[in-house]
Parts: C-alpha cells; structure tokens; sequence
C-alpha cells in the first residue's frame, strides 16, 4: 500500500470558534470500536477532518463506517480478523469476503489495503503462522481476479516483538525462530508491491524503565539524545530508533527497499498506579509532537528523505477492552467526540469542554456485530539498559520483546 501523500497546507481547519492550519501532513488514524458509546460514524468524519486526518486504519470492515466515509477522498485500511485466517485457504470464501467488504464500497469510500490477521507471528501458534502467508496470497489473488489488486494491496501488521535485537538500530534483526516464516512474507510484500507494517509503543519501554529511560526521549521533547556507535547516526527519540532498528532488520534479509510503515503508535492518557507515564500531559506531548515531525516531512536518521507514514492509535478512548486502565485511554477523542485532551499541534489548543464542531453528540450504544476484536490488548513491553547515565545509554528499543497481544480465544 503505497498511500498517496496529502497535502493541506492551504487549507484551514475550524476547531472551537479558530481558524487554524491544518496539519501538513499524511496523518492516518486508528479507529477502534471496543466501545459501547461511540458516536455514530457520520459523527466521526469532522472528528477525523478536524484533526487533519486523510487515512483511517479499522480493524475489520464496518460497513457503517465506510459508508459514512464515502466520497470523502480519506484513504481505509480494512482488516481482516485473525479468526478468518484459515477460512481464506478457500478461493470462494475470499472471493466473498473481498466482494462484501471491499468491492462492495469502491470507488466511493477509498480502501487501499488490507491487513490480513494483527501481530500474528507473535501468538507463538503454528497454525495461526501457517495459515498467514496462505490467506494474505488469497485475499491479493481474488483482488487480481477482479481487478483490484493495483488499487488495493495486501499486508499485514507487526508486532515489534518480531524483533531479537535493536540496539543499536543499525544492528537491528528478527528474532531466528521467525525467520522462517517471515521471508516469504517480505518476499509477497516485495512481489505485490504492499508494505512492511509494524506496531511500535516508546510508551511501554519508559513503563518498564522510568528510572532509566529520559522521559523527553520518549516524548519527542528537546534532549542531548544517543549516537548509534556504528554509523555515528544521532537519534533524538526512541520512535526513531525503532523504526531504524526494522529498517536494519530487513536490510540483513536482503529487503533494503521495502517500505515501512507504522501502523500504531500512541500514548494512554491515564493508567494505573503502575502505569507510571500514562498521564494527560504526556499523551498531549507524545501525539503533538508526533504529528508535529510528520508534518515537517522529517525521516528517520537512516532514511532521511522518506516521509513518516504513521498511524496513531486512537482514534477514541475505547471503554470495553480489557485489562489495564492504560488500554481504555488511548484516545485522541472521548466517546462524546470532546478531546481527550488538547492537541497541541498546529496551534491547536481545544478545550475539553468543547463539541468539535460538526459532532451531533449522539451516541451510538450498542457495540457494532461486525467490529473485531482482535487487537483486545495493546503491546506490552520490556526494556533494558546497560547504564543509567543517559549520556552513556546503550539503548534498546525492545531488544528482547514480550508480549501481552490480544486476549481473546482465536477461532
């Protein structure tokens, strides 16, 4: 999915009674349904303009909200649930699954790729594993047969625990007992011309080493930063160095030119009382800034001169998942399509008393049929490093990685 650049810089948002600039930037957005309050979909299109969204990430293929999103020129990514893995062996079942929820809603609403199953290779399942590469070459062979597939591609989303090693990023490689299985998915990236799609979370390793992870670091706030001892490359925020580290570990399989995108990256809002981070403040820091350095069109130390295309997660704090108070307040927007916080880009400062404009207040209170629930649990996280002086850090951005993914039954 190569998804075209988006542009406003000559447009303006209207947010709380102010002109403001939109965003000069790609910028995508998660949009998770684990709620019972969430407002409609026709609701939710200001709130995706408002913040200068053009690309939407869902995690199936809600037909109320790709209906609502027609005609609006936003680019989806449409999921295909973990539980359908094994069902797309079947050329007919695709070919049904790809006719009601894709072609069903083209050209209208833009769907320019599918992500097929979420952080599988780290469920440590050998039949979800070997059901993956199947269902992703028959969902893009439907896509051919009906003469999509240069419209839509085919793809699927990483967890950063794919990973064995990350420090420093230019050592960056995937975990060997994985190797197996994930070349013949980077060689179907590379054959269908899609993505390579990672999960990245700064927030988990700051959770996990607070002492000894500087908190500007993680948030993208000025710091003297680390230099990566082999290239002499300066990295200035933990996102930065991950996203160097997968580079390297593609590099080392012979996949140099793959793109890469992240499919989710955020900040929780509130936590527990282990959950050290996960404030306001923070959240505002992480997600301004963030878009922020989109908008400058700034690349990482590696890849200086490619653009960031960066999904945040969320859309919406999401008050049925499970877990962690962190895992309910991910949201840019409370379910009453308030901030969850000020923004703080662009000059944008929202009260959170405010209604965007353009948002009825109506709620939607029952929990769509068709939303999967297949990303149940955000990413947690450990980090390690071998000093505390920051000056001296030796960073790892998720050297080792475990887990805690989706907490539901697969089917």
């Amino acid at each position: 999915m190569e998804l075209s650049k988006f542009c406003c810089s000559s447009l303006v948002f209207l947010i709380s009674g102010i002109v403001l600039p939109a965003v000069v930037a790609a910028v995508g957005i998660n949009y998770g349904q684990i709620a019972n309050n969430l407002p409609s979909p026709d609701d939710v299109v200001p709130l995706v303009r408002s913040i200068g969204a053009s690309r939407v990430k869902l995690y199936d293929a809600d037909p109320r909200v790709l209906r609502a999103f027609a005609n609006t020129g936003v680019e989806f990514i449409v999921g295909l649930g973990n539980e359908y893995l094994s069902k797309m062996r079947d050329p007919d079942k695709a070919l049904a699954w790809v006719k009601a929820n894709v072609q069903a809603y083209l050209p209208e609403t833009n769907i320019t790729c599918i992500t097929v199953g979420n952080e599988i290779l780290t469920f440590n399942d050998t039949s979800l594993n070997d059901n993956l590469l199947p269902a992703m070459q028959g969902v893009h062979a439907v896509l051919v047969n009906l003469g999509l597939d240069k419209q839509v591609s085919v793809t699927t989303a990483h967890s950063l625990a794919i990973l064995e090693t990350s420090y420093p990023p230019s050592a960056g490689a995937f975990r060997q007992d994985l190797i197996e299985c994930i070349t013949p998915i980077l060689n179907f990236n590379v054959k269908t011309g899609s993505p390579f799609l990672i999960n990245a979370y700064p927030f988990f390793a700051y959770k996990a080493n607070p002492k000894q992870v500087p908190i500007d670091f993680v948030l993208f706030q000025p710091n003297q930063g680390v230099v990566d001892p082999d290239t002499n490359l300066h990295y200035d925020n933990m996102l930065f160095a991950q996203i160097d580290a997968v580079y390297s570990a593609l590099a080392s399989l012979g996949f140099k030119k793959l793109p890469v995108q992240i499919s989710e990256t955020g900040w929780p809002s509130k936590g527990d009382e282990d959950e050290t981070g996960a404030t306001i403040e923070n959240a505002k820091k992480y997600n301004g800034n963030l878009i922020k350095l989109m908008s400058q069109k700034r690349g990482t130390p590696m890849r200086p001169n490619s653009d960031l295309n960066i999904y945040v997660f969320a859309l919406f704090n999401e008050n049925m998942k499970p877990g962690p108070t962190s895992e309910r307040n991910y949201g840019l927007f409370k379910p009453d399509g308030t901030p969850a916080y000020p923004l703080g880009f662009s000059g944008i400062e929202v009260s959170s008393n405010t209604t965007t404009p353009g948002y009825s207040g109506n709620v939607n209170v029952t929990q769509p049929a068709t939303s999967s629930t297949g990303y149940l649990s955000i990413s947690s996280a450990t980090v390690k490093f071998s000093s505390t002086d920051f000056s001296n850090i030796r960073l790892l951005c998720h050297a080792h990685l475990s887990y805690l993914i989706h907490r539901r039954k697969i089917i």
